[in-house]
């Protein structure tokens, strides 16, 4: 691990701390390959707040992982430079606009320094900031998993909510609807914009119901034909899985993912050209157990594993 004397993995889980997945703690991008990052805000949603505390648990609860992938037998820390960069730091937190700007200023940092960025929201309106920034010269492909298209084009008069960052990034050029797909999609809207917009534009949309009919290994080959080869994010929604799994979060979706389903999807994705990747949404006043938290923290150690593969193939 990146400027480790001591290895924190053989450390008791409960010493120490917390950094996303025992790392190093760092604010030196000269010596980064992958940046693990909180993104504490939750200023867009329209519904329960409490994914501002996301990234504090799941730094907790990802002092569960180990290092050593028991399927792939992929060590991330060996193959890359991996540490917790911190949390974004916001200046006018009220301020929707303001804070988007923020984010998009911490990452564009971090794009500039060549480091891929593997980040814990909040809400999901973070991750078109965080586009604003790697995507700033090309626009990227997307595996999107998620109950919600989160392509409206206003939630409460407000056009940049965690219900529409999708809609937003296809119209500021950052996103290639064409080498996009979401999965998972479900529950009932008041309007069906949110699901005729992205057909409309190229978006390959996979219902669960869909999902439930071609299985993991099915939507796997669909989602790698729609991004093919080009530059690809990865945003993982924690409301994709169904909240018997992950009650803790602000717009839970019954009939969804399970968890053995959500790591087949990530694991699927090996070999893709990821350019970062995002959990969100996760909200610990929803789930006192720390379950959910649980589940985003293995999911960005699913992620972490083929990002670090792939980072180490290409150098």
């Amino acid at each position: 691990m990146a400027g480790n004397t001591q290895n924190p993995m053989d450390e008791p889980r409960y010493c120490g701390i917390p950094t996303f997945m025992r790392t190093p703690y760092s604010t030196d991008l000269n010596d980064l390959d992958i940046a693990l990052v909180g993104v504490p805000y939750d200023g867009a949603v329209e519904a329960r707040s409490g994914a501002r505390q996301g990234p504090r648990q799941i730094r907790d609860m990802s002092s569960m992982m180990r290092s050593i992938h028991h399927v792939t037998r992929i060590n991330p820390y060996k193959l890359c430079r991996v540490a917790d960069v911190g949390d974004v730091h916001f200046s006018q937190i009220f301020d929707v606009a303001a804070s988007h700007a923020d984010i998009a200023g911490f990452y564009s940092r971090l794009h500039k320094a060549g480091i891929v960025p593997l980040s814990a929201g909040g809400d999901h309106s973070i991750t078109l900031p965080i586009m604003r920034a790697i995507a700033a010269n090309y626009p990227v492909g997307l595996v999107h998993i998620d109950a919600h298209t989160d392509c409206c084009d206003e939630e409460m008069n407000s056009k940049y909510s965690h219900g529409t960052p999708f809609r937003r990034a296809v119209e500021e050029a950052l996103l290639d609807p064409k080498r996009t797909i979401q999965i998972g999609i479900r529950g009932a809207a008041n309007s069906d914009e949110c699901w005729e917009f992205g057909p409309q534009h190229g978006i390959r949309i996979v219902y669960i119901e869909e999902f439930n009919k071609l299985g993991v290994d099915k939507v796997i080959d669909e989602a790698r034909r729609v991004v093919g080869d080009g530059p690809t994010y990865v945003s993982f929604d924690i409301d994709s899985l169904d909240p018997a799994f992950a009650p803790g979060t602000g717009t839970p979706e019954i009939g969804g993912l399970t968890a053995i389903e959500a790591q087949g999807l990530i694991r699927g994705i090996r070999g893709l050209n990821l350019v970062g990747a995002d959990v969100v949404e996760v909200a610990p006043p929803f789930d006192s157990s720390g379950t959910t938290a649980l589940i985003a923290a293995t999911i960005m150690y699913e992620i972490l594993c083929i990002l670090a593969e792939k980072i180490a193939d290409q150098s």
